[in-house]
């Protein structure tokens, strides 16, 4: 199972891949023209590791809270993919996760699971 995670709520644009029980990651700056190619920033990504986006078997993205831009942004992204692949995703939110869990993206899963977030539910949480 191969399960990718995107967080552009906060300073960095961060994507983790879950694959194989290994873990990738890396991050970007969080700027209008990264928001603009996230697309293309999650393709390379995934290029890396020999996968294609109809390879991954869940999508995680952070709904906040954090910045309008990029979790409008990620969230139009994964709502894409789910529409054109049909590609279950989970919105979370650290608030969610008791503070142990604290940026520990690794969880996420297995935390959407045993919290059970529902799938294919959007519910930002905007900063003002």
């Amino acid at each position: 199972m191969n399960e990718l995670i995107i967080d552009a709520a906060n300073k960095k644009i961060f994507l983790m891949l879950i694959k194989d029980r290994n873990i990738y990651s890396v991050s970007h700056e969080n700027s209008k023209t990264n928001y603009e190619k996230l697309t293309i920033l999650i393709d390379d990504f995934l290029n890396n590791y020999d996968l294609k986006i109809n390879q991954i078997s869940n999508l995680y993205v952070n709904r906040g809270p954090g910045s309008f831009a990029g979790i409008r942004n990620s969230l139009a992204v994964v709502k894409g993919i789910y529409v054109a692949k049909k590609i279950d995703y989970y919105c979370f939110s650290f608030d969610d996760f008791d503070k142990s869990y604290k940026n520990k993206y690794e969880n996420i899963p297995n935390l959407c699971d045993k919290l059970k977030i529902k799938k294919n539910l959007i519910n930002p949480i905007y900063l003002s």
